[in-house]
């Protein structure tokens, strides 16, 4: 099983039930023996494997070399504000007293 922090030492105390046909039961059931693990640690496991890769995907950010260069040189040297930036931090500091 993956350790990750959803699954170190927490109580089991939820229940999660999924209807399948027959033959994908006995398919699971297959690698779940094969594996020398139970059913449910089986769809335990995959659930959780496949569900750490989709926040991943989604929450990690992966740029290419290119990329990484634009966005270090961006915030090590950014460019100058813009006019309409300009205008906008003397209306905020106007309407906020500063």
């Amino acid at each position: 099983m993956l350790n990750t922090p959803e699954t170190q030492e927490k109580p089991r105390n939820a229940r999660l039930e999924a209807r399948v046909s027959s033959d994908q039961k006995d398919f699971f059931q297959r690698a779940a023996t094969l594996t020398g693990r139970t059913l449910s640690e089986l769809v335990i496991d995959s659930t959780q494997e496949a569900a750490t890769k989709i926040v991943q995907e989604h929450e990690v950010i992966r740029l290419s070399r290119e990329e990484q260069i634009a966005f270090v040189t961006a915030l090590l040297a950014p460019p100058e504000p813009g006019p309409r930036l300009k205008k906008a931090v003397q209306g905020y500091r106007r309407k906020a007293g500063l």
